[in-house]
C-alpha cells in the first residue's frame, strides 16, 4: 500500500499542490509563532526591558496566531482531501476490483495523508525557523511585542509545529479516508458525476451537534457570564464552531443558496445557459463545497474577527463616555499633589473635585489565596460619587470610607456591609465591609479605596466639574483653572480630549487584526485556487460533451468561469451569515450586561475578501476551462 501511495502522490502531485502549499504555510506560521512564544517565555529574556503586560499581550497574541492557522490549515486541507478522495472514485473501485480490500484503500489514503503531510510538515518548519527572526523584528517595530525580542534555542517548538502538522494532515483526511474505503467494485464501472450520499447520517448529526453546541455555550454564557463573550479569546475561538458546522452542513445549505443566487447571474446566462450553471453546481456537491469552503472560512473569520474588535472597541469607547462625568481632566505633573489641588478647590466655577490615583490591591478569596487587582485611592468619596457614573448595583460610591471599598459584582462580594479581607501595597492586611457593587462591564471596573488603605498612592488624575457663575462663562472657567495649574506644570484636558487620549491605539489594533487575517486570507486563497484548477482540469470529458452538444468555446468557458463565481458566492453568503450570527451574540451580551454601543458592521474588510474571492474565482476558472478545452471535443470525450 505504502508503494501504491507514493505512487498515487505522483502522479497526483498537481492535484495536492493546494493541500501541500496550504499545510506547509500553516505549519510555517505555527512554528514561527511557538519560536516567538518561546522567546516570549524563556526565563533570560523576561527579566529585559520588557514588562510583564507587554509580554501577556505577546503570549496572547501568538497563541492567538498558532490556534486560528492550525485550524484553518486542518479546515483547507480537510476540504481538498474530500474533493480529492471523491475524484478519485473510479481510481479506488478499479484497487477494488484488483483484490484490494475497504481496509487496505484506507490505510492506502492514509498513506497518502502521512507522506504529504510529512513533507509538507518538514517544509512548513524550515520555512517557519527562516521567517521567525524576520517576523519579530516585523511585530517589534510595529509595538505588537516588546522591543528586543528575539528567536531563542529551544528544542519544543518546531518538533511542536511538525506533529501539529501531521495531526491536521491525518485528521484532515479521516473522513475521506473512511469513505474511499467504502467505495465498491462497480464504482469504477459509473460515468456518471453526480454526487449522491454526501449528506451521512454521521455528517448531519455532527454538523448539527457542532451548531448546537455552539449555541448551548452563547446560551450559556449569556446567562452566567456575559462578559465572557466580549473577551479576546471568546470571540476568537467561538466562530470555528459555526465554521465546522457551516462545512459539515455546506451539502443541505448549499443547494438553495445556488438556486437563489444563481437568478442574479448576467442576463446573457439567465436562460438555459443560468440554468446549467445551478444545475452543475447542485448535481456536483463535493466540488461545490470544495471551492465555497476556503471562501467560508476566510469571510467568516475576517467578519468575526474584524467585527468583534470594532463592536468591543466601540463599546469599550461608548461605556468611557458614559461613565465618565468629568467637564475638565487635569493630569498632575511629578511632585506632591497637594498643593494643586488646593488651587484648584480656589478657583471660582469649580463646582465638584475629584483626584484619584492606581495602587495595588489584593482580594483574599476563601480558600486564602490573595489575587491582586487594579484598584483606585480616592481623594475624596464625595467628588467621585458627584463626578464618576460607575454602574452600580448595590449601594453609593458616596458611602465609601476608610473602613470600606467598591468593587465589581465579578468578585462575588454582592451584599453592601458584607466583610471583605484585603491585603494593601504595602502588604498589610485589613477588613473592609462593602460600600458599593459594581455591574460588570468592558471598562476597567476596579476596585476603589480611599487614600488611608493605599500607602503610597499618588493621584494621576484630577476630574473637575464646572459651574459658571451669574457674571462668568465656561470659557472664562477654564481659562481660570488652566492659569491655577500652570505654576504645577499640570495639564488639562477637556473631557472629549482626554477620552480621545486614553482611547486604546486603533493603528495597534489594526496590525494586530492584519497579523491574525493575513496567513488565513492567504493559504484560503491558495487552496481556492488549487481547487478550482483541480475540478476544471478533471471535467475535461464534460466540457468536451457540451462542444459536441454545439456550445462554443467562449460559452463553455463563459460557464465554467460563472459557475466558480456562483460557488464561491454561496460560500460568501455563509460565511457572512456566519459572521451576523456571531456578532449576533456579541450585541446580545453588550445588552445583557447595558452597555451602550453604537452598531458596527465590518463591511470593508469582508467586501474586500468577498470580493477578491469572486475575483480569483473568475481568474482561475476562466484560464484553467480554456486550457482542458484545447483538445479537439471528440478526442476529449473518447477519454
Amino acid at each position: 500500500m505504502l508503494r501504491i501511495a507514493l505512487k498515487s502522490l505522483r502522479a497526483r502531485r498537481v492535484s495536492l499542490l493546494g493541500a501541500f502549499l496550504a499545510l506547509a504555510l500553516g505549519v510555517a506560521t505555527t512554528a514561527a509563532m511557538l519560536l516567538g512564544l518561546a522567546a516570549a517565555t524563556d526565563p533570560a529574556r523576561t527579566t529585559g526591558s520588557a514588562g510583564g503586560a507587554d509580554l501577556t499581550a505577546a503570549v496572547a497574541a501568538l497563541g492567538t496566531a498558532a490556534g486560528v492557522s492550525a485550524f484553518v490549515s486542518a479546515f483547507v486541507v480537510a476540504s481538498t482531501y474530500s474533493f480529492a478522495v471523491a475524484q478519485r472514485r473510479r481510481e479506488l473501485g478499479l484497487l477494488r476490483l484488483a483484490g484490494a480490500t475497504r481496509a487496505q484503500v484506507r490505510r492506502t489514503v492514509l498513506a497518502e495523508a502521512l507522506l504529504l503531510g510529512a513533507a509538507a510538515s518538514a517544509t512548513g518548519c524550515l520555512l517557519g525557523r527562516l521567517a521567525a527572526p524576520a517576523l519579530l523584528r516585523w511585530l517589534s517595530g510595529a509595538g505588537l511585542v516588546p522591543p528586543g525580542l528575539a528567536v531563542v534555542p529551544a528544542w519544543w517548538p518546531l518538533p511542536t509545529a511538525f506533529g501539529t502538522g501531521l495531526l491536521v494532515a491525518l485528521a484532515g483526511v479521516f473522513a475521506a479516508a473512511r469513505r474511499a474505503g467504502r467505495t465498491g467494485p462497480l464504482d469504477a464501472l459509473r460515468a456518471a458525476d453526480l454526487d449522491t450520499g454526501v449528506l451521512t447520517a454521521g455528517r448531519l448529526l455532527i454538523g448539527l451537534g457542532l451548531l448546537l453546541t455552539a449555541a448551548a455555550l452563547a446560551v450559556a454564557a449569556l446567562v452566567t457570564d456575559p462578559a465572557d463573550l466580549l473577551h479576546r479569546k471568546t470571540w476568537t475561538t467561538r466562530p470555528m464552531w459555526l465554521i465546522a458546522s457551516a462545512g459539515l452542513l455546506s451539502p443541505l445549505l448549499a443547494p438553495p443558496l445556488v438556486r437563489v443566487l444563481g437568478r442574479t447571474l448576467p442576463a446573457r446566462l439567465t436562460g438555459y445557459a443560468g440554468r446549467l450553471v445551478r444545475a452543475n453546481a447542485v448535481a456536483a456537491l463535493r466540488r461545490t463545497g470544495a471551492v465555497a469552503a476556503p471562501v467560508l472560512v476566510a469571510v467568516a473569520l475576517t467578519g468575526s474577527l474584524a467585527g468583534a474588535l470594532d463592536t468591543v472597541g466601540a463599546a469599550r469607547t461608548a461605556e468611557e463616555h458614559a461613565r465618565t462625568g468629568a467637564d475638565l481632566v487635569v493630569v498632575p505633573a511629578a511632585g506632591p499633589v497637594g498643593p494643586l489641588l488646593a488651587a484648584l478647590r480656589a478657583v471660582p466655577g469649580v463646582a465638584a473635585l475629584s483626584a484619584t490615583g492606581p495602587t495595588a490591591l489584593s482580594v483574599v478569596e476563601p480558600d486564602g489565596v490573595a489575587v491582586s487587582s487594579e484598584a483606585r485611592a480616592v481623594t475624596d468619596p464625595a467628588g467621585l460619587a458627584a463626578l464618576s457614573r460607575l454602574p452600580l448595583l448595590a449601594g453609593s460610591t458616596a458611602a465609601l470610607d476608610d473602613g470600606s471599598l467598591v468593587l465589581p459584582a465579578e468578585w462575588g462580594h454582592t451584599t453592601v456591609g458584607e466583610p471583605v479581607p484585603v491585603v494593601r501595597a504595602d502588604g498589610s492586611r485589613a477588613t473592609l465591609r462593602v460600600a458599593a457593587v459594581l455591574r460588570d462591564g468592558l471598562a476597567d471596573n476596579g476596585l476603589y479605596v480611599t487614600a488611608a488603605n493605599a500607602p503610597g498612592a499618588r493621584p494621576d488624575r484630577v476630574d473637575l466639574r464646572l459651574s459658571p457663575g451669574p457674571a462668568t462663562t465656561a470659557a472664562d472657567v477654564r481659562a481660570a483653572v488652566r492659569a491655577a495649574v500652570r505654576p504645577y506644570d499640570a495639564t488639562v484636558a477637556t473631557r472629549e480630549e482626554w477620552l480621545a487620549a486614553a482611547a486604546p491605539d486603533r493603528r495597534t489594533t489594526r496590525l494586530r487584526l492584519l497579523f491574525l487575517l493575513v496567513p488565513v486570507v492567504g493559504y484560503t486563497g491558495i487552496a481556492l485556487a488549487n481547487t478550482l484548477l483541480m475540478a476544471t482540469a478533471d471535467r475535461r470529458r464534460e466540457l468536451a460533451l457540451l462542444r459536441l452538444a454545439g456550445a462554443t468555446r467562449a460559452q463553455v468557458v463563459r460557464l465554467v468561469t460563472a459557475e466558480a463565481v456562483l460557488v464561491a458566492a454561496v460560500g460568501a453568503v455563509l460565511g457572512g451569515v456566519l459572521t451576523a450570527v456571531q456578532l449576533g451574540s456579541l450585541r446580545a451580551a453588550l445588552a445583557v450586561l447595558r452597555v451602550p454601543a453604537p452598531f458596527v458592521a465590518p463591511w470593508q474588510p469582508v467586501g474586500a475578501v468577498a470580493v477578491g474571492a469572486l475575483l480569483l474565482a473568475a481568474v482561475c476558472a476562466a484560464p484553467a476551462a480554456a486550457w482542458a478545452l484545447r483538445r479537439e471535443p471528440v478526442d476529449a470525450a473518447a477519454r
